[in-house]
C-alpha cells in the first residue's frame, strides 16, 4: 500500500517505533528493500535523492509507484534533499507521497520561506513536506552532502520553524553524519538537543545519517522520539561489498542472475537489522488494523 508520510509516521509516533528510509537508484537496490520490508511484514519509506532521479529517471518511479501499490505493507515514496522547487514538483509529478525541501544551509527566514512555499504547493495534492533545520556532517562518502562540522538544531528556532512553515515532518541535527564514518571514529549523538528539541515540537522527528552509528544510540533515539531515520551507505555497503566478492571470483561471469541474487541478500540482512533495532518489525499489521488502504483511497 502507498501512503504519505503523515499517514506512515503518526502510526509510529502512537506505536513508539521508527521507520527507515532506504535511498534507491535501480531495480536491485529497490528490491532489497521492498522484499526485506516484506519479509518483516515492516513500513518502509523508498528514498530517492534529487541526483538518484536523474540516474534512474521518471519511468522507474512508475515501476516503484506500482510495485508499492500493490504490497500489503505501507511504503512511502520519498525524495530525499530535494534542492529546488523543481525538483520538488518533478517528484510530485512521478507520483512521490512525500518530498524534503533542504534549506538548511540557507539564512533562518529564507529556509522558512522556501520551506512554507513547499508545504504551501504540496498539500494541495496530499503530499507530506519534510523540513530540515542545523546541518548534517558529511564523511565525504555520500551523494547527500553535508557540512564538515554538525551545526546542531537550535530548539527555539526549531519550534518557529514548524510554526511558520507548516511543515509535517522536521530533519534534526544532533551529530550525525551522512556516509560511512573513517574508520576510528565513533559519532557521539547529542541526545540532550533531541530531548530538548521534543520538549517543544510535537511533529515527527527525522534522523538523517543514520549509518554507522552506534546500535544503541539509534536505539536511545528512537526511545525519545525519532520517527524515521535515514539510511543508504550501510545497506548498499553490504550490497556492493558483495558485488566485489562475486566479479572477483574466476569465472563469475557477467549475467545479473548469477551476480546479484547474493547482493540482494547481503542488503537485506542489514536492512532487517536496522528494521529490529527501529522496532518496526511487524507494524505493518497495524496500518491494515487502521485501514490505510481506505485513506489512501480518499487521498487519490
Amino acid at each position: 500500500m502507498l501512503v504519505n508520510m503523515n499517514q506512515m509516521l503518526a502510526m509510529a509516533k502512537e506505536k513508539h517505533f521508527a521507520v527507515g528510509a532506504f535511498n534507491v537508484s535501480e531495480s536491485n537496490l529497490f528490491r532489497t528493500v521492498v522484499e526485506a520490508a516484506e519479509a518483516n511484514d515492516a513500513p518502509a519509506i523508498i528514498a530517492v535523492h534529487p541526483t538518484e532521479l536523474a540516474y534512474c529517471k521518471d519511468d522507474f518511479i512508475k515501476y516503484v509507484v506500482a510495485r508499492c501499490s500493490n504490497s500489503p505493507v505501507p511504503f512511502v515514496i520519498h525524495m530525499d534533499h530535494g534542492d529546488s522547487i523543481e525538483s520538488i514538483m518533478r517528484a510530485v509529478h512521478c507520483g512521490f507521497t512525500s518530498v524534503m525541501i533542504d534549506g538548511s544551509l540557507l539564512p533562518f527566514e529564507e529556509n522558512i520561506a522556501k520551506t512554507a512555499e513547499v508545504v504551501r504547493y504540496c498539500h494541495m495534492v496530499g503530499v507530506s513536506v519534510e523540513g530540515e533545520l542545523g546541518t548534517i556532517g558529511d564523511t565525504g562518502t555520500s551523494i547527500e552532502g553535508g557540512m564538515t562540522e554538525v551545526k546542531y538544531t537550535d530548539p527555539d528556532d526549531a519550534k518557529k520553524f514548524v510554526a511558520e512553515t507548516g511543515v509535517d515532518t522536521l530533519a534534526v541535527a544532533i551529530g550525525t553524519c551522512h556516509g560511512l564514518y573513517p574508520k576510528g571514529v565513533t559519532p557521539k549523538l547529542r541526545m540532550d538537543v533531541l530531548e530538548s528539541i521534543k520538549d517543544v515540537v510535537d511533529i515527527p522527528l527525522v534522523l538523517h545519517g543514520g549509518s554507522g552509528n552506534p546500535d544503541s544510540e539509534i536505539a536511545e533515539a528512537v526511545r525519545i522520539g525519532i520517527q524515521k531515520v535515514n539510511i543508504s551507505s550501510d545497506y548498499k555497503s553490504a550490497f556492493f561489498t558483495k558485488a566485489r566478492e562475486i566479479l572477483a571470483q574466476e569465472g563469475s561471469g557477467w549475467d545479473p542472475n548469477n551476480i546479484f541474487p547474493e547482493c540482494i541478500e547481503a542488503g537485506k540482512a542489514v536492512i532487517k537489522q536496522k528494521m529490529e533495532l527501529f522496532n518496526s518489525v511487524g507494524a505493518a499489521k497495524y496500518y491494515r488494523d487502521a485501514g490505510v488502504a481506505q485513506w489512501r483511497q480518499e487521498l487519490n
